[in-house]
């Protein structure tokens, strides 16, 4: 099995082509060691919630496909209409316990932690599935305000010594920087430009490149 491995997250605009750009993605993420992307996460802003779940239907189909895990963003009440399989919370979007309640005790609560571990062993004690710092490098996908605290590795290695609740590193990570955060214990990669951005199947080649050496 892969030690680390990749949770994909969407870039905004999920129409047109990328449900055939997310099935490739995922079938070059399969080898002899196993499946490199895990978890999918379902990332759209300022979209109405029938939209919402249209667009994320034949995604949603693919990840059962290919036994990915399909994690929207921000919104337990998406989650719930689609029965995904969990949901990524922000810190202003409820509680881990209250997600719980809403979706079962099944399914998949990830908790944004940046880089606090008071935030993060709050996360814990809750009940999060994951727990996800970041951002670790400059990223489109994730702003953040000019005074947010850059975690360090430390972080990473920290947390993996003492709980067992995976952790997620998150910002701007990319298959030439992406080393550190792995030796350092990250369980998940959370990535979404450096896929995206580009030509998708020679991204994660790159990636397995790295985190299958």
């Amino acid at each position: 099995m892969i030690e680390t491995q990749l949770y994909l997250i969407s870039p905004l605009d999920v129409g047109g082509d990328f449900p055939q750009r997310l099935e490739r993605a995922l079938a070059a993420s399969k080898g002899p060691k196993g499946q490199l992307v895990t978890a999918f996460q379902f990332r759209v802003k300022g979209v109405e919630s029938h939209e919402a779940a249209a667009l994320a239907q034949p995604l949603q189909e693919i990840c059962a496909a290919q036994d990915v895990a399909f994690i929207v963003n921000d919104s337990v009440s998406l989650a719930k209409r689609l029965k995904a399989d969990g949901v990524h919370l922000g810190q202003d979007d409820g509680s881990v316990r209250d997600a719980h309640d809403e979706l079962g005790r099944e399914a998949q609560i990830g908790v944004t932690c940046l880089a606090s571990r008071h935030m993060a062993m709050n996360a814990g004690e809750e009940g999060a599935d994951y727990v996800a710092f970041g951002a670790f490098y400059p990223s489109s996908t994730k702003q953040k305000s000019a005074d947010a605290e850059v975690p360090d590795l430390e972080l990473l290695q920290w947390w993996t010594s003492i709980f067992e609740i995976p952790c997620v590193a998150i910002g701007g990570i990319t298959p030439d920087n992406c080393k550190p955060l792995i030796e350092a214990g990250a369980d998940f990669l959370a990535v979404s430009g450096a896929v995206w951005n580009g030509d998708e199947v020679a991204a994660i080649k790159a990636f397995a490149k790295v985190m299958r050496a």
